[in-house]
């Protein structure tokens, strides 16, 4: 039956775009971050459902969509020379059979962020994207969060839609993605129009956001926790009663941690003292090889370049016994160990040049949204009232993601790559109509002046 239902809705998708086109760039996204076709069992199993979406989505604005207020932005050519320079590692790579397998779907998520922002043209296009990704992510939250009250939560155990561990469904990675939506999620419920803001809309996210809050303890990512944490310091930067709210949030915090699983509290522990943690050893053993080979490989080894290193590490155990507690070190060996860090993923793989593009891209990123806020937070007409919020709201999770990352390996996450994407599309609209809105500003300035001229 889910097979059935998943499939009807997918060729009911297709079967809307061929009027909407536009609605195929929607369904491109809801395939890619939900991906049906590894829930589905049945005929979405058995055809390449992400590839038919992506070309359609690029088919329908080719040859149907307006193609007259579409602009290419720097940040569109810092991802076009991250791809060409990716293409190119990928041809060298240490591991070439490897590397080949993960630049089948980087490529596509390069290209789709760099089209995205072609095809958002209205602000109903803009809040639509954002709805959709928001709506297919929570899709995947929603059910966590279930399970997690239910207490099917744990480190890696925690199973979502499917027994399945890439993309948004790793534990880690949709612990960040959670958290980052939640201002997404605020700006849908204050501004959005496809859903106006009332009672429902509001309750809905309310759910939602604290379904987002409980995956981080249900997957019991130390990521998710450190994201949380973040988010709760940016939003305190702007509050208006920040000791009120830093006392309630204490006090939730403390009213929560009894009925924490043990098991969460003591992995969020190992934060605290990594030295104990194999893992964190691990990463830390990791870092220090990757930039020893970027000292030597400064182009970079390709993708899935670390299969290559060899690992030496210490760490620290306790030993109790009757009262006395004594500290053992003992030497540790592995080898393949992934970056889990997309900065120095990017080292690594792409090695200086790279880490560069893709760091400029980051950055670049949060400037334009920074420029957006301080240019529009001040009007008060009534079409410019949503412009600073969503700049707000894509540069928090931009930064919660650039912290996230620091401790996965996101750094071509499709997910991320689409919100850079909508950067990219909001900040050509609002350059495009920004002369319009000024010009029509003017004239109902210079029409009410002569109506009161008249009067009086």
């Amino acid at each position: 039956m889910i097979d059935l239902c998943l499939t009807a809705f997918l060729c009911f998708y297709l079967a809307l775009g061929c009027k909407r086109p536009f609605l195929w760039v929607l369904a491109y996204l809801y395939v890619d971050i939900v991906a049906p076709q590894i829930i589905s069992w049945g005929i979405l199993s058995h055809i390449p459902t992400s590839l038919i979406f992506f070309a359609a989505a690029f088919a329908g604005w080719l040859f149907f969509d307006d193609k007259t207020d579409s602009r290419f932005s720097g940040r569109q050519a810092l991802i076009f020379l991250l791809l060409l320079y990716c293409g190119y590692s990928t041809l060298v790579a240490d591991f070439p059979k490897e590397a080949a397998e993960k630049w089948s779907w980087v490529w596509k998520a390069l290209v789709f962020a760099m089209f995205l922002p072609l095809t958002l043209r209205t602000r109903l296009r803009i809040e639509a994207v954002i709805l959709v990704m928001v709506l297919s992510a929570s899709a995947i939250i929603i059910d966590g969060a279930i399970k997690t009250i239910g207490g099917g939560g744990g480190y890696g155990a925690l199973r979502f839609f499917v027994d399945n561990n890439t993309g948004l469904y790793e534990g880690s990675i949709i612990s960040c993605v959670a958290i980052a939506i939640i201002p997404l999620i605020l700006w849908l419920a204050r501004h959005g129009t496809v859903f106006p803001p009332d009672w429902r809309v509001w309750t809905f996210a309310g759910a939602l956001i604290f379904a987002c809050a409980l995956i981080p303890v249900g997957t019991q990512a130390r990521t998710g926790l450190i994201c949380l944490g973040i988010l709760a310091v940016l939003y305190l930067r702007t509050a208006k009663h920040r000791f009120l709210i830093v006392a309630l949030m204490s006090g939730a915090v403390a009213l929560a941690v009894p009925f924490l699983p043990a098991s969460y509290t003591e992995r969020m522990g190992t934060i605290e003292n990594n030295q104990s943690d194999k893992s964190a050893s691990t990463r830390l053993a990791v870092w220090k090889w990757t930039l020893g080979y970027v000292g030597s490989h400064p182009f970079g080894g390709g993708f899935e370049v670390y299969l290559g290193n060899t690992l030496r590490f210490e760490t620290v155990v306790a030993q109790t016994s009757g009262s006395t507690t004594i500290l053992r070190t003992q030497v540790q060996e592995d080898s393949g160990r992934a970056f889990h860090s997309s900065y120095f993923e990017m080292l690594g793989e792409q090695g200086i040049p790279g880490f560069l593009l893709w760091l400029t891209l980051q950055i670049s990123g949060l400037l334009q949204m920074e420029m957006i806020r301080r240019r529009w937070r001040k009007r008060t007409g009534a079409d410019e009232q949503w412009q600073a919020p969503l700049a707000v709201s894509l540069q928090l999770a931009h930064v919660i993601y650039l912290f996230g990352s620091l401790f996965v390996g996101i750094a071509f996450q499709p997910f991320i790559l689409m919100l850079i994407g909508v950067q990219c599309g909001l900040w050509t609209y609002l350059r495009r109509v920004e002369p319009k809105l000024a010009g029509q500003l003017a004239q109902r300035r210079a029409t009410r002046v002569r109506t009161n001229a008249v009067t009086a």
